[in-house]
């Protein structure tokens, strides 16, 4: 049965990877008191279990996951991360550089006290250092020195086989230090969470949310009916003259619905409350409070209260808003019964008040019925509904060209140096999730789709990661011996400890941005991933994108260095 079912996954690998990214999901669930391996470590342990069967992974699948993964990444912090640059930006590259120097340095030393060739060396810090792309530069490299024909194959067969050996825990060793034991490194896991929910608040971020699940106990505008019985209904009143007399008293509300006669309707201005109507009354909670003094009886009327309403985000673009106190906007017809629930500049909340005024690129949240909003945001500047739908138009064509750029080489000497059409998607994705929050008219990704191209994207990744390199590593490790994994183990221990501490102790970023910080200098988008899930935040993918260009270039150039050296 177990070779009639292996034979079925080698003819279908489709199935051997459905089957590794749920088991990997279903193991990464199990907790062994507060330890649980997570999605990311489970899926690539399954992968390499799975990848003894010799199941054949063809065809650019892998790269396709990475790339959504890494555009969604880009995506989610965009905004945040430009914000970020200008305070961090340089310090992520300084800490990129000098974690960089010391993947090289540990290596070398290994290389020099285990007497390794070129190959075996440019294997090593490939495969520690999860730097694929130094596998054709290095040899490349080797290629130039002039050695014999038989000397020269001799070196470029071993690069690859030491690359398989190390690469295993160069992915696993970084994933489970930075994802599992990271943040108790840094002070303990529900302080490090607390620290990145205090960054998350600081930046504004989304990622604050608990999910769909949660409700925010602070509700900021209201909906309630009352039964119009104070003694300032004897004589029928207007809803232009009611409002007018609620504005003077400080209760800045507006009449949304009323039952008259047993007739129920969005009133004009000049429809009359009579004693005894029952309405609605909407606005922000903080002047809700206090109508009832001034109307009569809260009810609970569902009937009434039972009519759909919208909440739609909008960026203030129009000149003839910007600028002027809120207590003069109330008074234009187009902002009758809208009520502008937040608003938030610069990443930051603005105070809501009569004489706040507003700024271009100021977003605000309104809260009306449909045909209300529709009309203020017309006047307002740019509208941001929600829906369900994702903008694939503007995914394929930012992976494109993110892509294209990613794929152009810069040559310094003989040294091409390029981000690769993996950089390519996280910088497309970073850019266009900056353009987007400039311009909301196009490009909206729900977070539900965000989260499936971000957790699939990556754990299929690591899935196609372990099942291909599986077999290699099991013969690899027969052919040069174990003490090759020691070394490996080693050079990806050492720099990921000391990124830790440098982040931590020298730089003194928020823990959160270490180990993103961390992650990105080991080019090692796994552990991204687990820092995330183990923190339940993308933040630390801030400290991950300026550190994984900039160590993109420098580990090629460090280990070309290490073959000059050996």
């Amino acid at each position: 049965m177990f070779d009639y079912i292996a034979s079925i996954l080698r003819d279908y690998p489709t199935l051997a990877l459905f089957l590794t990214v749920g088991l990997g999901f279903l193991i990464g669930r199990v907790k062994i008191g507060s330890f649980s391996l997570g999605s990311v470590t489970a899926c690539l342990l399954v992968g390499v279990a799975v990848g003894q069967l010799n199941i054949p992974m063809s065809g650019p699948l892998k790269q396709v996951f990475f790339m959504l993964f890494l555009f969604s990444i880009g995506y989610s912090v965009g905004p945040d991360f430009f914000k970020s640059l200008r305070g961090g930006g340089a310090k992520q590259a300084l800490f990129a550089v000098l974690m960089s120097s010391m993947c090289c340095a540990v290596t070398l030393v290994i290389a020099l006290i285990m007497k390794y060739s070129k190959g075996e060396t440019i294997g090593l810090f490939s495969g520690s250092q999860t730097c694929s792309s130094l596998l054709g530069v290095g040899g490349e490299a080797i290629g130039r020195l002039g050695l014999s024909p038989e000397a020269l194959k001799k070196q470029m067969d071993i690069i690859p086989v030491c690359y398989a050996v190390t690469y295993i825990f160069g992915t696993l060793g970084t994933v489970i230090i930075l994802g599992n034991f990271g943040a108790k490194l840094l002070g303990g896991t529900e302080k490090v969470k607390r620290q990145t929910a205090e960054l998350e608040k600081e930046l504004n971020s989304s990622d604050s949310s608990k999910g769909p699940g949660y409700l925010n106990a602070n509700v900021q505008v209201a909906y309630r009916a009352y039964r119009a019985d104070n003694v300032y209904f004897i004589t029928p009143r207007s809803i232009r003259e009611t409002e007018k007399y609620l504005h003077a008293i400080g209760v800045d509300v507006y009449i949304d619905h009323i039952r008259h006669n047993g007739e129920i309707f969005a009133p004009r201005y000049d429809d009359i409350i009579s004693k005894g109507d029952e309405i609605v009354v909407c606005g922000r909670s903080e002047y809700i409070i206090h109508v009832e003094q001034y109307i009569g009886e809260e009810l609970a009327d569902t009937e009434l209260l039972d009519y759909p309403l919208e909440r739609t985000p909008v960026l203030v673009t129009k000149k003839d808003f910007i600028g002027i106190p809120l207590h003069e906007l109330r008074k234009r017809k187009y902002l009758h019964g809208v009520v502008i629930r937040d608003a938030v500049r610069d990443g930051k909340d603005i105070l809501i008040e009569g004489d706040t005024k507003f700024q271009k690129g100021d977003k605000l949240r309104l809260v009306g019925r449909p045909v209300q909003i529709r009309k203020a945001c017309k006047r307002i500047g740019h509208a941001d509904r929600p829906s369900v739908q994702s903008d694939l138009m503007f995914v394929g064509l930012a992976l494109f060209i993110g892509g294209l750029f990613g794929a152009m080489s810069i040559w310094i000497g003989s040294i091409p140096v390029s981000f690769g059409t993996s950089g390519g998607a996280l910088v497309a994705g970073l850019v266009f999730g900056w353009l987007r929050s400039k311009r909301p008219t196009f490009g909206y990704i729900p977070p539900s789709a965000v989260w499936l191209m971000n957790n699939l994207g990556l754990n299929v990744f690591v899935s196609v990661v372990g099942i291909e390199a599986a077999p290699s590593f099991v013969a690899g490790l027969k052919s040069v011996g174990p003490m090759l994994f020691v070394a490996g183990a080693i050079g990806t221990s050492i720099p990921v400890l000391f990124g830790l501490w440098l982040g931590h102790k020298v730089f003194k970023f928020n823990p959160a941005i270490t180990l993103g910080c961390t992650a990105g200098t080991r080019t090692c988008t796994a552990a991204l991933g687990a820092v995330q899930d183990s923190l339940g935040s993308t933040t630390p993918a801030i400290g991950y994108a300026v550190t994984y260009a900039v160590s993109n270039i420098l580990l090629i150039i460090w280990g070309l260095v290490t073959v000059m050296v050996i």
